[in-house]
C-alpha cells in the first residue's frame, strides 16, 4: 500500500496478524488493528530529523549503537545491564518477545533498565514506524519475522542518522548472520559472542557472565532429555488454577519459608484486601519441601488444603541451624490449616547471594566438579546448582547467582554464576549482600543527572533568584527558624519556628526543604530518586536518594544560609493551642540554628553550659549570646509545651506509644568498633516528631480536599488479633490485662501494665505491641475507600508524608500535590501533570516495596554490626556478660532481650548432647543429665540429682554473648545463661531513665488536665465558629492521636534518623 501524501502526525491504519499461544500451548490466532506513522522518536542525539526526542538520548560520544535481537535480549538481558555496553537500541519487537515468551518478571526487568538513567539505552518503537516496519510474510515462523523485522528496523535507523554512526546488530542466528551480514555498509551483524570477544575483549566479568549463561542453558537441554524421573508434582496449568481460586478450590498467596526451619515449615497467606476474619482462617501451613512444589521464597502461589485430619501445628523449639531436623521431643501448637502447593502463579525471582560448599563437598558431588550446588546467604532459598571452573578460587567468595529453572525432575533449582562480590566476612562484602539481598542500588549518580545539578563553588556561589523570591514569602527577617536533628546530620529536611502575634495568640511553623524546586518532574534526577524511592541508612553509612549537592547542600536548611522551603503556618489559640488558621505556601527561610537533639535538651532542662556547642553562637559579644539564647530557650520550651498539649488531646482518641531498639554504632578514628550503645529517648525528640506529625497530618487533608481521587496518603491498617496472642499471654504471666479491641483500649491497657519495680517490662510489652502491628503503606485516594484512609497507630483519620523530601520519595510526590492544591485554590492550573489513579497507585506499590527493602538492609546491618562487635573477642570479656530478660518461652530454651545491647537473641536449655541446665546456689549454671517442661509462662529444667531451675517471663538473668560464624550465612548471636540471677554492674543504666520517667509522667498529668478540660466543654454551651475557622478547624474525639517513638522495622514513625 502506497502510503498518502500527509503530514507527519497522520497515521495510516494496517493489519498486524498475531499467533499467540495459550496457557494449554495451543497456538491461537489474534487479528489486531495497526496504526503506522512517519515520525517516530528515535531518541539519539545525533538525529537529523528533528524527532520530538524526550528523557533519555543516545550520546554522539559512543563508538557504535548496539541493537540486539529478540533472543540475544531474551538469554542475556543481564549482560545487556552492565554499564560499560552503551548505546544499545532495544526495538520494540524484541521487548515484545520478551513479554510474550519470557513472562512477567523477564519484562519488568528490561523495563526498569530502559527507565533507568545510569544506563544508556533507549526503547525505539519500529513497529509504528512506516519505513521502519515489515508485515509479517505467509508461511514466515514468528522467530524469523521477528530477527527480520528488527534488522530492517536497524538498517533504518542507521540511515535515518545520516549514517554519523556505526551499528551493530547482534544474534544469535546463523542464518541471519550469513544473508544480512555484508548487505548493508555500515550496518554490522554479527553474533553476540563475536561482539563481546571483539568489541571487549578486557571485560572479563562480560565474558564470565556468558559463558555461565551458555553452559547452564546447555545442560538445562541435556538434562531435560536424560531425566525422566519426577522428584516433584507437575505444576498446574494457569487456566485450571485460575479457575480454581474463582471457585474457593484453591487458595492464592505468597509463599513465606520460615528461615529457622527451612526445610520443614512455610506459610501461605492470601492476597489482598480482605476482612480479619478470612485472613485468619486462610493462613495456610507447608509442611517439608515436597509440599512447597519447587516455590521459592516470595513467589505467588496457588495452595489445595489437605483434609482436615492431616493439619498440623507449627513446631514451638529453638533451633541453631536451619538444616536439624525435627526430633520426637519438639512440640507442635494447635493444628491450623495446611496445605500443598499445587501451581505457580507468578514467579519472584531475583539475585540471590551464595558461598561455595567446602573442597570436600565439592569432591563429593561427583565426576563433573563443572556443576556446584552453592548455598544462598538466606536461609529461606534451596541450594541451587550452577556450572563453573571457578569454585576451588573462590572458595572464600561471596557470589552473585541468578536461577533460571526449576524442573519437576531436579531436586534443586538450576542457575547460573553472575558476579563476585568479595571476600567473606569482609565488612564491604558483607554490606554489599545485605544490598544485592533486598534489591537496592548504590550506584554512583550518573553523568545526565549531575549536569541537572546547579552549581555552588566558592568561586560561583548559589544565590537566590530575583524572580523566584518574588513568587515566594520572605520570612528570614520575620521569624527565628531553627534545625533539630542528631548530631553531625547533613541532610536537614526539617526546621521550625514559633512565636506570639498581635493578638497575643501563637504561630507554629514547619519548614521543609523545596526539593521540587530543582528536582523537576521526569528529569533525569527525578527518576533516579523515584527508582530509588528512599535514602537508605546503614549502621555506618547512608545512601543517597538525591545527589549531595541537593541533600546536603542546596536543599539541606543548614543554619545561616538563604534556602526555598514549603512552609505550614498555624495560628493557635493562645490558651488552649486550638488550630484557628493554617497557611500553605512557598517561601524563602535562614536558619538561625541547626541544632542537634541533646543540645536542644540541655537547653530545655536548663543548662546553659551547652550553648558552646552552638557554632552560630561562637564569636559573639557574651551580651548578645545571652539575649539570643533567652530568644532559643523560650521557642523551644514554647514548642514542647505546644507539642505537650496536642499530644495529651490526642491520647484520648486512642493512639499508641509503642517501643522500638534504635542502636547507634560508635567508630573509631580507624572505623573499628569501639560500642554498640542504644539510642535515649529525649523529650525533644517527641517535640519535634510532634510537629512533623502535625504537619503530615494537615497537608493530606489538604491534597485529599482538593485532590480526592489523586492524593498519596500513607496508612496504617489495623493489626490481627492473632498477633497479640503473644503479648496477651505475657502480660497475663504478670497479672496485667491487654484489651487489643480498639487502639484505644490497647494504648490504656499499655499505660496500666506498669511494674514499679523493673521499667523494661513495660518497654518490652510496647515492643511486642510493636511486632504486632501491620506495616504503614502509601496508597492512592482514587483505589481505597475513605474508610481505609485511617492510620491506626497516629489514630488519624488522613495521614501523608511531606516532611522529608531529601530522602524520601512519597514527600516529593505530595509536595507537588500540594503545590496543585494550592494553585487549584487560586483557579490556576497545576505546573505539573499530575499522575492517573492508576500509575499513582503503582508507584505507591513500588514506593512501599522500597522502603520495606530499606527497613530490612538497615535491620540487618545493625545485625551485622553487633556480629562485629562481638567477634573474636574472649569470652571471659567483661563487654560479653550483660543482663538479659525472657520474653518468651519455647520448647528447648527462651528467647532473651539484652538492653544493653539491643539484641534479641535465643539462650538454649537443652543443649546438643541433651544435659539441661541447672543452678548451683550462687546462681551460676551448669549443663547436667536431666529434662525439661514447658509451661505457659516459665519452663522448669529439672536434673535426674533431684534439683530443679526456674526460668520465667520477665526474669533477668546474667547471659554470655558471642558471635555464631557461618561460612554460607550471616553471622548471628547466641546467648549462654551463665547464671539464673540478673547481672549487676555499676554505671550500665542509662542516665536519662529518670528524666525519661519525669516526662512521662508529666504528658500524663497534661492529658489527665486535658480530659477534665474536655469534660468541663460538654457543660458549657457551644460558641459560633466563623466560616473561615470551619475549613481548618482541628479534629477532635476519635481522630486524636498520641506521638509514636521511632520504628523503623514497621514504618510506623514518620520521622527517621538523619
Amino acid at each position: 500500500m502506497a502510503p498518502p501524501l500527509a503530514s507527519d502526525n497522520i497515521m495510516i491504519k494496517t493489519e498486524k496478524v498475531l499467533h499467540l499461544r495459550s496457557c494449554k500451548g495451543k497456538s491461537v490466532r489474534v487479528v489486531r488493528e495497526h496504526y503506522l506513522r512517519r515520525s517516530v522518536p528515535c531518541n539519539s542525539s545525533l538525529c537529523q530529523a528533528e524527532c520530538h526526542n524526550e528523557g533519555k538520548l543516545l550520546s554522539e560520544s559512543a563508538t557504535h549503537y548496539l541493537i540486539p535481537d529478540w533472543k540475544v535480549v531474551q538469554d542475556y538481558l543481564e549482560i545487556l545491564e552492565f554499564p560499560e555496553l552503551r548505546g544499545i537500541v532495544f526495538m520494540q519487537t524484541a521487548c515484545q518477545a520478551v513479554q510474550h515468551q519470557k513472562g512477567r518478571r523477564h519484562y519488568n526487568k528490561l523495563r526498569n533498565l530502559l527507565k533507568d538513567a545510569r544506563h544508556e539505552c533507549v526503547l525505539f518503537f519500529n513497529e509504528f514506524q512506516l519505513y521502519s516496519y515489515v508485515p509479517r510474510e505467509h508461511g514466515e515462523s514468528l522467530e524469523k519475522w521477528q530477527t527480520r523485522c528488527i534488522y530492517y528496523a536497524t538498517v533504518w535507523y542507521y540511515n535515518h542518522l545520516a549514517e554519523l554512526m556505526p551499528v551493530v546488530m547482534v544474534t544469535e542466528d546463523p542464518e541471519a548472520i550469513q544473508k544480512y551480514g555484508s548487505e548493508t555498509e555500515g550496518v554490522f551483524v554479527i553474533s553476540f559472542k563475536s561482539y563481546l570477544e571483539n568489541f571487549w575483549p578486557d571485560l572479563e566479568a562480560v565474558h564470565q557472565l556468558y559463558d555461565s549463561i551458555v553452559q547452564s542453558r546447555k545442560e538445562r537441554e541435556s538434562e531435560n532429555q536424560e531425566k525422566n524421573r519426577k522428584e516433584y508434582s507437575e505444576h498446574l496449568p494457569l487456566e485450571i488454577l485460575e479457575a480454581g481460586i474463582k471457585s474457593g478450590r484453591y487458595v492464592q498467596g505468597v509463599i513465606n519459608v520460615n528461615k529457622h526451619r527451612s526445610q520443614l515449615e512455610a506459610f501461605v497467606r492470601t492476597q489482598g484486601f480482605t476482612n480479619k476474619k478470612s485472613e485468619l482462617e486462610m493462613d495456610i501451613l507447608i509442611c517439608g519441601t515436597k509440599a512447597r512444589n519447587r516455590a521459592i521464597q516470595g513467589d505467588v502461589v496457588a495452595v489445595e488444603l489437605l483434609p482436615r485430619n492431616e493439619w498440623k501445628g507449627r513446631v514451638s523449639v529453638l533451633c541453631e541451624k536451619e538444616s536439624e531436623e525435627k526430633t520426637a521431643e519438639e512440640t507442635e501448637s494447635e493444628p491450623m490449616a495446611t496445605g500443598k502447593v499445587v501451581g505457580i502463579i507468578q514467579r519472584n525471582w531475583r539475585d540471590y547471594v551464595a558461598s561455595f560448599p567446602p573442597k570436600e563437598d565439592i569432591q563429593s558431588q561427583g565426576k563433573n566438579v563443572r556443576k556446584i550446588l552453592v548455598t544462598p546467604w538466606d536461609y529461606r532459598i534451596p541450594r541451587i546448582r550452577i556450572s563453573t571452573q571457578q569454585a576451588e578460587s573462590l572458595q572464600d567468595c561471596r557470589i552473585i547467582v541468578r536461577i533460571d529453572s526449576w524442573d519437576s525432575t531436579s531436586l534443586y533449582p538450576n542457575g547460573h554464576f553472575v558476579k563476585v562480590l568479595g571476600r567473606a566476612g569482609d565488612l564491604e562484602t558483607e554490606i554489599a549482600a545485605i544490598l544485592v539481598e533486598n534489591n537496592i542500588s548504590v550506584s554512583p549518580f550518573s553523568e545526565a543527572q549531575l549536569r541537572e545539578m546547579p552549581l555552588n563553588t566558592p568561586e560561583n556561589p548559589w544565590k537566590i533568584d530575583t524572580e523566584e523570591q518574588a513568587q515566594r514569602v520572605d520570612l528570614r527577617n520575620t521569624h527565628l527558624v531553627f534545625s533539630i536533628d542528631p548530631k553531625d546530620c547533613e541532610d536537614v529536611d526539617d526546621a521550625l519556628s514559633v512565636r506570639r502575634l498581635v493578638n497575643d495568640n501563637l504561630e507554629l511553623g514547619v519548614h521543609i526543604a523545596d526539593v521540587t524546586h530543582f528536582v523537576k518532574l521526569n528529569s533525569n534526577t527525578d527518576l533516579e530518586a523515584r527508582s530509588r524511592a528512599t535514602t537508605c541508612y546503614l549502621a555506618d553509612r547512608r545512601y543517597d536518594m538525591l545527589p549531595a549537592i541537593l541533600s546536603a547542600d542546596l536543599c539541606s536548611l543548614l543554619g545561616g544560609a538563604d534556602r526555598y522551603a514549603v512552609s505550614v503556618l498555624w495560628e493557635l489559640d493562645k490558651t488552649n493551642y486550638e488550630v484557628l488558621k493554617v497557611w500553605f505556601g512557598r517561601t524563602i527561610i535562614k536558619s538561625a540554628y541547626k541544632m542537634y537533639y541533646e543540645a536542644a535538651q540541655a537547653l530545655l532542662d536548663g543548662d546553659l553550659h551547652i550553648m558552646d556547642d552552638i557554632p552560630e553562637l561562637k564569636g559573639r559579644e557574651e551580651k548578645d549570646k545571652h539575649r539570643i539564647l533567652n530568644d532559643l530557650i523560650w521557642a523551644i520550651e514554647k514548642l514542647t509545651e505546644i507539642a505537650r498539649h496536642i499530644r495529651a488531646k490526642r491520647a484520648l482518641g486512642g493512639a499508641l506509644e509503642l517501643e522500638g531498639i534504635e542502636l547507634r554504632v560508635q567508630l573509631d578514628e580507624k572505623k573499628n568498633i569501639s560500642d554498640l550503645v542504644p539510642k535515649q529517648p529525649l523529650e525533644v525528640h517527641e517535640t519535634v516528631a510532634e510537629c512533623m506529625i502535625l504537619a503530615n497530618h494537615w497537608v493530606a487533608k489538604k491534597i485529599t480536599e482538593k485532590l480526592p481521587h489523586q492524593a498519596l496518603l500513607r496508612c496504617h491498617p489495623p493489626p490481627q488479633q492473632e498477633f497479640f496472642a503473644q503479648l496477651i499471654d505475657c502480660a497475663k504471666a504478670k497479672g496485667f490485662k491487654i484489651d487489643t479491641r480498639s487502639n484505644k483500649a490497647l494504648a490504656d491497657s499499655l499505660d496500666m501494665a506498669e511494674d514499679p519495680d523493673d521499667p523494661q517490662v513495660n518497654k518490652l510489652l510496647r515492643s511486642m505491641a510493636t511486632q504486632a502491628m501491620s506495616n504503614a503503606v502509601y496508597f492512592s485516594t482514587g483505589s481505597c475507600s475513605e474508610d481505609e484512609y485511617y492510620h491506626y497507630g497516629l489514630a488519624l483519620e488522613k495521614y501523608t508524608h511531606f516532611t522529608s523530601p531529601i530522602r524520601r520519595y512519597a514527600d516529593i510526590v505530595v509536595h507537588r500535590l500540594l503545590m496543585a492544591a494550592i494553585m487549584k485554590d487560586e483557579k490556576l492550573e497545576p505546573e505539573d501533570s499530575l499522575l492517573s489513579n492508576k500509575d499513582l497507585a503503582e508507584l505507591c506499590q513500588h514506593i512501599n516495596n522500597k522502603n520495606r527493602a530499606a527497613q530490612y538492609v538497615q535491620k540487618q546491618s545493625i545485625e551485622l554490626f553487633q556480629c562485629m562487635y562481638f567477634k573474636d573477642k574472649d569470652p571471659s570479656d567483661e563487654r560479653c556478660i550483660a543482663d538479659g530478660i525472657i520474653y518468651s518461652i519455647r520448647a528447648n530454651g527462651v528467647l532473651v532481650f539484652v538492653p544493653r545491647y539491643g539484641i534479641k537473641a535465643p539462650a538454649f536449655l537443652k543443649n546438643k548432647e541433651g544435659l539441661v541446665i541447672s543452678a548451683k546456689s550462687d546462681g551460676s549454671c551448669v549443663w547436667k543429665p536431666g529434662c525439661l517442661k514447658r509451661l505457659r509462662d516459665k519452663i522448669i529444667s529439672t536434673t535426674v540429682d533431684g534439683g530443679s531451675v526456674t526460668f520465667s517471663l520477665f526474669d533477668h538473668i546474667t547471659v554470655r554473648i558471642f558471635e555464631l560464624s557461618s561460612q554460607s550465612h550471616p553471622d548471628s548471636i547466641k546467648l549462654d545463661i551463665i547464671s539464673n540471677q540478673p547481672y549487676y554492674k555499676t554505671n550500665t543504666e542509662p542516665m536519662h531513665e529518670t528524666s525519661h520517667g519525669s516526662k512521662t509522667d508529666l504528658i500524663r498529668d497534661v492529658i489527665r488536665s486535658v480530659e477534665e478540660a474536655q469534660l468541663a466543654q460538654e457543660h458549657a454551651k457551644s460558641t459560633s465558629v466563623r466560616e473561615e475557622d470551619k475549613e481548618y478547624c482541628q479534629t477532635k474525639g476519635n481522630s486524636l492521636y498520641l506521638l509514636l517513638e521511632e520504628i523503623k522495622e514497621l514504618a510506623l514513625l514518620d520521622v527517621a534518623v538523619g
